[in-house]
């Protein structure tokens, strides 16, 4: 017979790796205040619309249930161009600590999608000042370096401004100007409406920080460092 004791510290370990998976969310996660975003720890929970949960037990880079956008259309006669320095370059579908599965851009940088921002049809409602915060991940001709990204789910959508921005499943893509280096993820649920996205562009979930605010746009429209820390009163 297994000694009782042995019994009792068999059980302890099933349970501690249980609660030890690679996710974490704040203390008092309130769903609501999330817009109905899919809990962290599970994956059949109403999520916000477009929205897909990640458990961070389960692969978020599985398959997508929903039909996939087309690939991007290059070539635009009508589009405005970008400077080079400005076009985002590649996508990479990568893994960084805690938060796991995340799409690089050619920098290292974690990219995000917006809840305000549309899927299907494509479309950006992060312009101005938003886009300051937020710089829109620009292409010229729709064709970036791919790499863990699948082709059939990039494309492009047309911004305000003319100019074009990639999408991932439809979701436009971002660079956040709070992470000052490769791997951040510092706009993770900023104002509750910021995601990390996943290769298969849904939303990483796996790891929620308490929401916060983002940081001041950059004092030089052209760039440079963010105006301060988090805690601006910007509503994107």
């Amino acid at each position: 017979m297994v000694p009782e004791k042995r019994k009792l510290m068999v059980v302890s370990a099933a349970l501690a790796a249980v609660f030890a998976l690679p996710g974490c969310a704040p203390a008092g996660y309130d769903p609501a205040d999330y817009g109905n975003a899919a809990e962290p720890a599970a994956a059949d929970v109403a999520a916000t619309p477009g929205a897909e949960a990640t458990d961070g037990a389960v692969d978020p880079n599985v398959a997508p249930t929903t039909e996939a956008t087309g690939p991007a259309e290059a070539g635009d006669a009508n589009a405005a161009e970008v400077s080079d320095d400005l076009v985002t370059k590649s996508l990479t579908g990568t893994s960084v600590a805690k938060m796991g599965k995340v799409v690089e851009d050619q920098d290292g940088f974690v990219l995000y999608r917006f809840d305000s921002d549309g899927d299907d049809p494509s479309k950006s409602n992060c312009n101005g000042e938003c886009a300051k915060i937020w710089p829109p991940a620009t292409t010229n001709d729709g064709e970036p370096t791919l790499k863990g990204v699948s082709a059939s789910l990039v494309g492009t959508v047309t911004r305000a401004d003319g100019t074009k921005q990639l999408t991932l499943k439809g979701w436009p893509l971002y660079r956040y100007v709070g992470d000052k280096k490769p791997g951040q993820w510092k706009g993770q649920n900023v104002n509750g409406k910021w995601f990390v996205i996943t290769p298969t562009g849904t939303k990483n979930l796996t790891c929620l920080p308490k929401i916060s605010k983002p940081v001041a746009p950059p004092a030089d429209a052209t760039g440079g460092d963010a105006g301060g820390d988090s805690g601006s009163d910007y509503s994107y």
